[in-house]
């Protein structure tokens, strides 16, 4: 009981960490698709602003994931960083060159530095997301077992991939909804309009793809694909649709408020079916919850642990999210970042 009680605490983990956009909230798929300098200097103005109170805040659930990993499952815990040590490797890199490029973007006057850092932020920002997910479409498919070495077939597989372009998908299709909430607090009607056609589109990209794995999952992860269409997993799944269209809905009438709880509600529904449908697995179909959890004391002060974290860290995430959205937080200033124009600089 006390396994499968920290195993649910993990997935309601990754599903916090997906609903606010995974890595960057999303945005870094639209600051790459944004254009020229010219062209996307309105999207990207957008995205600074919205991320810049909040953007490292995400990053608590990955880390919080993988503490309970490696405390409660050690035995899961090696054999996916034995098997998939490359992925994960390019992820955390991805990670890093991320917030690099984001916080060295702002204070930088020289056009040619801000067209690197935003490269590095925008690109790192693919990267990522798809490398996690390719890791969980390795694990779903089976492809990872307890002695598994690690090879290119653990995570270069159809599930994988699709996985990994579904969770870039879903992270585009947030993002662009949570910026259509942000353009309008910020008073920019027309980057409202911009972001509302770009969350229809990236819906649309997340039904293909859904309907291109559905295939591909029934012939490679037959027991993920079983929990997904039948009982429990089916109907989480069922309500996800319903909610993702209801946020197009809600997002082609200007109804930005409400869009935000329904995508994110989609996404995290999508989260817990896919933990209906491993279980009672941690690795299918040969590793369980239970033979990967850790000692019986072990688990039971995991469980404390985690209690006291999520009394401490979660209202002070919830009152942050809360401010923002409110606009009660204000981004830094060149004159917080000690940043000043050096001669020769473009500003």
């Amino acid at each position: 009981m006390t396994a499968d009680l920290v195993a649910w605490v993990m997935v309601l983990a990754i599903a916090a960490y997906a609903c606010a956009g995974g890595t960057d909230y999303g945005a870094g798929f639209w600051d790459l698709m944004a254009g020229g300098s010219e062209r996307g200097r309105g999207p990207r103005r957008l995205i600074d602003r919205a991320m810049a109170p909040v953007w490292e805040a995400n990053n608590v659930w990955l880390i919080f994931v993988l503490v309970v990993m490696w405390t409660g499952f050690p035995t899961l815990f090696q054999a996916v960083f034995s098997a998939m040590w490359l992925p994960l490797a390019l992820a955390a890199v991805g990670l890093v060159l991320r917030g690099a490029g984001f916080a060295l973007r702002k204070p930088a006057h020289r056009l040619a530095r801000r067209r690197v850092y935003g490269a590095m932020f925008a690109v790192s920002s693919l990267v990522t997301p798809f490398f996690l997910g390719a890791v969980l479409g390795g694990v779903a498919s089976g492809r990872v077992r307890v002695g598994t070495p690690a090879s290119a077939d653990a995570w270069a597989n159809p599930t994988s991939v699709l996985t990994g372009l579904l969770a870039i998908a879903a992270t585009a299709f947030l993002g662009a909804v949570f910026l259509c909430s942000d353009a309008r607090r910020f008073g920019e009607p027309g980057l409202a309009d911009y972001f509302r056609l770009r969350a229809v589109i990236a819906f649309a990209a997340v039904v293909v793809l859904a309907l291109i794995a559905l295939p591909v999952t029934r012939d490679d992860a037959r027991h993920v694909w079983d929990g997904l269409t039948s009982g429990a997993g089916l109907l989480l799944i069922a309500v996800a649709a319903v909610c993702g269209a209801a946020t197009v809905v809600l997002v082609w009438r200007r109804s930005f408020g409400w869009s935000r709880y329904t995508s994110v509600a989609s996404v995290a529904l999508t989260v817990g079916a896919w933990g209906l449908a491993q279980r009672p697995y941690a690795l299918p179909t040969t590793l369980t919850v239970t033979e990967a959890a850790g000692a019986a004391p072990t688990m039971r002060w995991l469980m404390i642990v985690t209690a006291v974290a999520v009394v401490l860290v979660g209202p002070a995430l919830v009152l942050l999210y809360r401010l923002d959205t409110m606009g009660e937080l204000e981004e830094l200033t060149d004159a917080d970042t000690g940043a000043a124009p050096a001669p020769g600089d473009d500003v």
